[in-house]
C-alpha cells in the first residue's frame, strides 16, 4: 500500500488486476484502521488467507479479521479466494497494489491520516529490526542498512529517480511475489521504505496548492466495529474526580 498515484511502481504484477486508485475521503476512512491496514499488509505479503490464519500471523481473533475483511470487501479492497466456508474462506487483495492520494481538501486530510498510520507501522517494523537483528546471520547484518541522501532535483528530476528506482525493482516483484517456486533458498521477505520530499520550496517560488487550515477534520476512524468475543463489563468509569472529597489543608 502506498501513498502515491504512480501506475508503474513495481507492486504492479503480469496477469493481475490493475492498481487500485482511491481518491475518496471515505474510503481512506474506512482504511484508517489498525486491523485492517495489518490484514492488507498479510494479504500482500502471504497471499489468500483464512480469518483464523491471518489472525494467528497479527494477533487478532478470527471473529475480529472475519468482521474487517468484509469491511475491506465492502469498499472493494479484497474478495474471497474461492473455497472453504465460514471462517475457512481465503481471503486475498483485490488488486496487488494500492494507490492513495487525495485530489480534495477532505481527501487530503484523510490521506494524511492513513500516511501517519502506515509510516508508524513502518517505523515499529524497523524498531522490532533493531532490537533483534543480532539474532540474524552476520550476512543478512551486513546486507541490511540505512541510507539517507540530499540532493538538489526539479520535480522533474524526482520524478525519473523515483521511476528508475521503481524499474529496478520491478521485475523482482513480479516474479518472485507472483510464484513463490522463483524465491531463492535463504530468502526473506525485506522491506524497503522509499520517502523521497522536498525540505523547502524552491527558491523565489511561493509554495502552491497549499490545502486551506480552516477545514475541519472529517477523518475519523471508522465507526463499523467488530463483534467482540468478551462481553462487556459492568465496571463503572473512573477517570473522573469525585465531588465530595474535602480540600486537604496544605
Amino acid at each position: 500500500m502506498s501513498l502515491g498515484d504512480e501506475p508503474g511502481r513495481p507492486g504492479a504484477k503480469r496477469g493481475q488486476p490493475a492498481i487500485r486508485q482511491i481518491n475518496d475521503a471515505k474510503t481512506m476512512r474506512a482504511l484508517s484502521h489498525p486491523v485492517r491496514i495489518a490484514l492488507l499488509e498479510m494479504l500482500a505479503i502471504e497471499g489468500p488467507l483464512t480469518a483464523t490464519e491471518v489472525g494467528e500471523r497479527i494477533g487478532e481473533s478470527p471473529t475480529t479479521c472475519s468482521f474487517h475483511l468484509r469491511q475491506l470487501a465492502k469498499y472493494g479492497l479484497v474478495e474471497e479466494a474461492g473455497g472453504g466456508k465460514g471462517r475457512a474462506r481465503p481471503w486475498r487483495m483485490k488488486t496487488l497494489d494500492i494507490a492513495i492520494r487525495g485530489h480534495d481538501p477532505e481527501a487530503e486530510l484523510a490521506a494524511g491520516v492513513l500516511a501517519g498510520m502506515i509510516l508508524e507501522r513502518q517505523r515499529e517494523r524497523y524498531r522490532t529490526w533493531q532490537d533483534t537483528k543480532a539474532a540474524y546471520p552476520s550476512e543478512w547484518r551486513k546486507a541490511a542498512g540505512e541510507s539517507d541522501v540530499v540532493v538538489y532535483l526539479t520535480a522533474e528530476e524526482l520524478k525519473q529517480l523515483r521511476d528508475q528506482l521503481s524499474e529496478l525493482l520491478r521485475p523482482l516483484v513480479q516474479e518472485r511475489d507472483a510464484d513463490p517456486s522463483k524465491r531463492p533458498p535463504g530468502s526473506a521477505p525485506v522491506e524497503m521504505v522509499m520517502l523521497s520530499y522536498p525540505l523547502s520550496p524552491p527558491a523565489d517560488t511561493p509554495p502552491t496548492d497549499t490545502p486551506p487550515t480552516d477545514i475541519p477534520a472529517t477523518d475519523t476512524p471508522p465507526t463499523d466495529t467488530p463483534p467482540t468475543d468478551t462481553p462487556p463489563t459492568d465496571i463503572p468509569a473512573t477517570d473522573t474526580s469525585p465531588t465530595d472529597t474535602p480540600r486537604s489543608a496544605s
